[in-house]
């Protein structure tokens, strides 16, 4: 894509308008571009009145997008880069986010921190994640360790599970079956499919869930090699909820999951027997009980991982599990002051030679004061008191005004934010290279920005931020982990629009520039752009048209250790829903890369050409 095509594709967002849709753990029933109340505080305010950067992937957008893997879905969000997305099924190489590295990504799901504490980037696997059972997915950029902790520098993705239907007995059933080639061998052979069910339901006070997906997918070799001999991919999980509502003050949640990947890989960029099994196991507690002007709420989670790989380097098994426990009470004085005091508690073990861990333990606060007149900010501290090298102090301070108009508002913000990352077990005490002497690695951002809303039909944003990088942890020349003198700085904006002018049409687009200064800044595109165009034909029908670029970006070769250049690539998808019976039964089609772009998304693996899909939803 030429450069003057890319200033075009700027300009047009810069001209239309935004749309992030906000929403947090305590998630909240939201329309597309209306005024809608976010909660990156945990506490429910008008967008207005709120100063961060969030967006939202809907129930609509998860269902008008079936079939396609959370990775996929994130990767069409501004500021965020997941290598590997666009590849072969279990091809994931980090989520780098506002041009941060993996582990300076949080992911949390349904309130609580996971993460594999025996990976060696500490980075949770999206890949474990089942789209049927997801309700929604907010993304809240910029350092948010106040709230959440380590490793919520750049981003946290925050996963809702769906909830209990209120109906006695309820069903979900769905399937998709498509191609799964490359842009050199179209060969329509079906080589992907993914299937889900879920039953629900709520009996007077008492509500249960279970539910099943699966995902595999045959047809592509991993690496790029002459044989081309394909890998396989599969996913298994299984989800069970049960909830009891004591009263209408106090209610009680229990979850637990089970994920099983297998995955077939090649090493060395050479066809290889490989193969990798990951094990997740999860169980967890939720609950919350509200008085008069507050409320007391305890999220909790147990999850043991697993991995067992074998290559042309060896077998490996790791073993690692995850304790977090978190209780917080909400209070509003006078209805302007919105408080929060909590603490969180974490325990990560792992197995390497012999059995490591660590314990964490942070007590925070955090405040948001709502004016009458437009000001508002939002506020908090926390002290982080880890096992190993004691204490560290991080605080935010994000003030915004939001200016009145005849028809919305125009609103200005600013944050100043400090995170943390604290080393993982393999830093401070794995086979090869341990330093327990590590340092957290510490950030510093800096956002400020301006958001028009008018008239419910045109929303548009546009934030700069500027990151600050140091004690990051890296290696010596003997491959010792050490915190690293040098820093690293990461800077650019984002420009996010969304705009309904008739009921029928929707514009969402959004551009990013990334500036990563400090290292050769592999994988981060300079430049990105999506555009989705939607169009409701009739009651029944809806079309969803989608453009991505990506802009040039650096790669290192391992073949022979130098920096490579990548070509920029752009990407046309298109996708079609049917109801084929009102409120129960929905069939659609789906077409990527449609112009069968041939690409290098990671040097050395494959990528794909254009794909057919086709499947259905059933509600019962």
């Amino acid at each position: 894509m030429k450069k003057s095509h890319l200033w075009l594709c700027a300009a047009v967002l810069a001209g239309t308008g935004l749309s992030a849709q906000d929403v947090q753990q305590d998630a909240i029933q939201i329309q597309q571009l209306q005024e809608v109340v976010v909660s990156d505080s945990r506490f429910e305010l008008k967008r207005e009145n709120s100063g961060k950067t969030v967006i939202k992937i809907s129930s609509e957008e998860l269902e008008r997008n079936q079939g396609r893997t959370v990775a996929e879905l994130i990767n069409t969000k501004s500021g965020i880069e997941i290598a590997g997305s666009r590849g072969r099924d279990g091809s994931v190489f980090g989520v780098f986010a506002r041009g941060g590295r993996g582990r300076q990504a949080l992911v949390i799901v349904d309130g609580v921190r996971v993460s594999d504490p025996s990976s060696f980037s500490q980075e949770y696997d999206l890949r474990l994640l089942s789209t049927a059972n997801i309700e929604s997915i907010e993304i809240i950029k910029g350092a948010s360790s106040t709230l959440y902790g380590t490793n919520a520098a750049t981003a946290v993705i925050n996963i809702t599970t769906k909830k209990n239907t209120k109906e006695k007995i309820a069903g979900n059933f769905q399937s998709t079956v498509g191609t799964n080639q490359t842009s050199e061998d179209q060969n329509y052979n079906l080589g992907s499919f993914t299937n889900a069910a879920s039953v629900n339901g709520t009996l007077n006070k008492f509500s249960y869930g279970v539910g099943f997906s699966n995902r595999y997918s045959s047809g592509l070799s991993a690496a790029v090699t002459p044989e081309n001999e394909e890998d396989t991919f599969s996913h298994f999980s299984t989800d069970v909820k049960f909830g009891y509502q004591f009263s209408k003050n106090f209610e009680l949640s229990l979850y637990g999951n089970q994920t099983k990947i297998n995955n077939e890989f090649d090493a060395a960029l050479a066809e290889a027997p490989n193969r990798s099994k990951v094990s997740q196991d999860r169980v967890g507690l939720s609950t919350a009980f509200k008085y008069t002007k507050g409320s007391i709420h305890v999220n909790t989670a147990y999850t043991d991982y697993e991995t067992d790989s074998k290559s042309t380097f060896g077998e490996s098994i790791s073993d690692g599990e995850n304790f977090v426990f978190d209780i917080y009470n909400k209070y509003i004085f006078d209805e302007k002051w919105h408080t929060i005091l909590g603490v969180n508690y974490i325990k990560d073990k792992a197995v390497f030679t012999s059995e490591a861990d660590f314990t964490i333990l942070d007590p925070y606060a955090n405040l948001v004061y709502v004016s009458d007149f437009g000001f508002n900010l939002n506020t908090g501290v926390r002290l982080n008191t880890h096992s190993e090298y004691g204490n560290h102090f991080v605080y935010n301070l994000n003030p915004s005004y939001a200016f009145s108009t005849d028809n919305g508002y125009v609103k200005v913000l600013g944050s100043y934010a400090t995170s943390y990352i604290t080393p993982n077990l393999i830093q401070l005490f794995g086979d090869f290279g341990a330093n327990p002497e590590l340092e957290p690695e510490e950030n510093r951002t800096i956002e400020g920005g301006v958001e028009y809303f008018v008239n419910d039909k045109l929303r548009i944003s546009a934030i700069y931020f500027d990151r600050n990088e140091k004690n990051t942890i890296g290696f010596d020349q003997n491959f010792t982990s050490i915190n690293v003198a040098d820093e690293i700085d990461a800077n650019g904006f984002e420009v996010e629009t969304s705009w309904s002018p008739i009921e029928e049409f929707t514009l969402d687009a959004n551009y990013t520039f990334t500036e990563r200064k400090g290292d050769n800044a592999i994988r981060i595109p300079k430049h990105k752009v999506n555009l989705t165009l939607g169009y409701q034909v009739c009651n029944t029908t809806n079309i969803s048209l989608n453009y991505a670029y990506t802009g040039d970006r650096i790669d290192t070769d391992f073949s022979s250790f130098t920096d490579v250049s990548l070509e920029a690539f752009s990407l046309v998808n298109l996708y079609v829903e049917h109801e084929l019976m009102p409120n129960k039964l929905k069939l659609f089609i789906n077409g990527n890369n449609l112009l069968n772009e041939e690409f290098t998304e990671v040097i050395g693996f494959t990528t794909r050409g254009r794909n057919i899909s086709a499947g259905f939803n059933l509600q019962l």
